[in-house]
């Protein structure tokens, strides 16, 4: 520690990094103090105020980031970057250990041979020196970076004691072979003066990968340290409180900027990522664990619209509990083939109007983001293949149905409004059928009555006339009475008859969970779906593809089977269609 701590400074006590941000007495106590902000912010016990008095102010926004203590407390001794590395990689040549066989000492191949190859220092490509205390890249008697590790390709530097970039940038200005950099959890200062900074494009030219997460810097800071990375095509800047990202500098890497990550900050719509638009070779947006709950605060806004070249987009664990959001993704990110979208509010109730039984919310959900999204190829690490897509697609279709059914014929438009792909899906499958029930008072005797639609087959014979006849039954009455209504109308004996609702509504065949899992192949899944033979079945005619395909839904059919259960408890509604069979 130094002998006489200055504010900024960085200083470790067991393990434990933080800043240095007062330095003075606090009222009600004797002698001076060292306010500081711990980098863990649960580490602390207040904010930087004290009995209602400021002393300090942190970056971080935990009310318990910041704690006081003594001057005199030891604090742990700052590394160099060479005796780091040196302490880490090369302390694993002691560890040889031998393993015996009959007295006999034979080579261990396993864990400790790896350590003791990664011991070469010269030869290390991967060095992770996270928390180590550095303070510099060399001290005085160290040798040179380029002497005793010049061939690494990937380093870690994060969470050290790190003042200015300038030490970083002389770490890199010798690693000719550095590709990937991480810098997380650090606390650099003065960014904007930061002289070593503004001559640093020659050391940092062939990094390609940054990560800068839990630094707390600002989108500006965290732009002005991008920029200097010329060919970068990765940047992480997770969990940096960002809420907001002002127009930046970031544009100079439009060209080569791939993959953005921002999970976990602050970020409560996508208009306040607008400024992104501009980043045309951005191809991965990474947005998980924000509090994104809109498009756009105001509904009077534009949506902002981004590269066509964006692929791949993750909002999962966000605060987003509207369709209405889902459908102007396709605005926002017209080039979007893959979404992860899991964890979000409109999961736990995709359907709150007409929640069904024969599915899990998870599996409704599915089926909407597919319906709803027309040029999406992934969905939550799950390829979507063209029978997925049908299926997804007639499933919504027939919820729309159910919704334009609760309301007048007036009211329609203002539904269909609602499903921006109503139209296309209608040109697609056909125009649903719409069927509208009547309310009726519960108290009048017609609440109580089925009107069913007997259909007699006979036996299996085509030659056989199907007679159909409509009757009212009670809904109080059980199976066994309904089948002896039927007995009597056809001249039947009722034992012998098998009664068969037609719910008039269509289910996945079997399988279709199975096709939702994750794919790690979408080239080869495509193969096999074209070998695959179609699961023909005599009730998809109605719901085809345009290319002649069948798909793989049938009309759901419920045997009512003998027994005491009510009618009213086995069919929906007061209008019920019953098939009827010769055993």
């Amino acid at each position: 520690m130094a002998t006489n701590p200055k504010v900024g400074d960085r200083l470790s006590y067991d393990g434990a990094v933080c800043t240095v941000r007062y330095i003075g007495e606090v009222s009600g106590t004797s002698g001076n103090w060292l306010g500081v902000e711990w980098d863990d912010p649960s580490r602390g016990k207040h904010d930087g105020s004290h009995k209602g008095v400021r002393y300090f102010a942190c970056r971080s926004k935990s009310a318990t980031a910041a704690s006081f203590v003594r001057p005199t407390r030891p604090a742990e001794k700052p590394q160099s970057f060479v005796t780091a590395v040196t302490d880490k990689y090369a302390s694993e040549l002691a560890k040889t250990i031998a393993i015996k066989f009959s007295n006999k000492v034979a080579e261990e191949v396993g864990f400790d041979k790896i350590q003791r190859k990664q011991a070469q220092l010269s030869e290390l490509k991967v060095v992770i020196v996270d928390g180590a205390r550095i303070a510099s890249a060399y001290f005085d008697g160290n040798e040179r970076i380029s002497q005793v590790c010049p061939k690494i390709v990937e380093l870690d530097l994060s969470r050290n004691l790190f003042q200015k970039l300038n030490t970083v940038v002389d770490i890199c200005s010798e690693l000719q072979s550095l590709r990937s950099l991480r810098l997380n959890g650090n606390r650099f200062q003065d960014i904007f003066n930061d002289d070593g900074l503004e001559s640093a494009n020659d050391a940092l030219r062939g990094v390609k990968d940054l990560a800068l997460e839990e630094t707390l810097m600002s989108w500006e800071e965290i732009c002005h340290i991008a920029t200097k990375f010329e060919t970068l095509s990765t940047l992480s800047a997770s969990a940096n409180q960002l809420s907001f990202l002002p127009e930046t500098p970031l544009l100079t890497l439009s060209s080569t900027l791939v993959s953005l990550d921002l999970e976990f900050n602050n970020f409560t719509a996508v208009a306040n990522l607008a400024s992104l638009s501009g980043l045309t070779a951005l191809r991965n947006l990474h947005l998980k664990g924000n509090a994104i709950s809109t498009v756009t605060k105001d509904p009077t806004h534009n949506p902002p619209i981004f590269s066509s070249n964006l692929r791949y987009v993750d909002l999962s664990y966000n605060q987003i509990s509207s369709w209405k959001f889902v459908d102007t993704l396709p605005i926002c990110f017209p080039g979007m083939t893959s979404l992860r979208f899991s964890h979000n509010p409109i999961y736990d109730n995709p359907d709150p109007e007409f929640s069904t039984q024969s599915k899990t919310i998870t599996e409704e959900a599915y089926m909407f983001t597919v319906g709803r999204l027309a040029n999406l190829k992934t969905l939550n690490f799950s390829t979507i293949s063209n029978s997925d897509r049908q299926d997804a697609e007639v499933y919504y279709l027939g919820r729309i149905a159910k919704h334009l059914a609760t309301v007048p014929e007036g009211q329609e438009a203002d539904i269909i409004k609602q499903h921006k792909r109503y139209a296309e899906l209608c040109e697609l499958y056909g125009e649903p059928v719409v069927n509208r029930r009547k309310e009726i008072n519960p108290a009048f005797l017609e609440a109580r009555l089925v009107t069913v639609h007997f259909v007699f087959h006979p036996s299996t014979s085509e030659t056989d006339k199907v007679v159909e006849r409509t009757t009212r039954i009670p809904k109080s009455f059980d199976i066994y009475a309904v089948k002896g209504i039927a007995g009597k109308l056809f001249g039947a004996k009722s034992l012998g008859l098998r009664l068969i609702w037609e719910t008039g509504e269509w289910d996945p065949v079997a399988g279709f969970d199975d096709e939702v899992e994750d794919s790690s192949d979408e080239e080869e899944e495509e193969k096999e779906e074209e070998q695959r033979e179609p699961v023909i079945s005599e009730e998809l005619g109605e719901n085809s593809q345009p290319d002649g395909k069948t798909g793989k839904w049938v009309k759901r059919e419920v045997e009512l089977h003998d027994g005491p259960r009510q009618l009213g408890f086995c069919v929906d509604g007061l209008d019920a269609r019953i098939r009827v069979e010769a055993r």
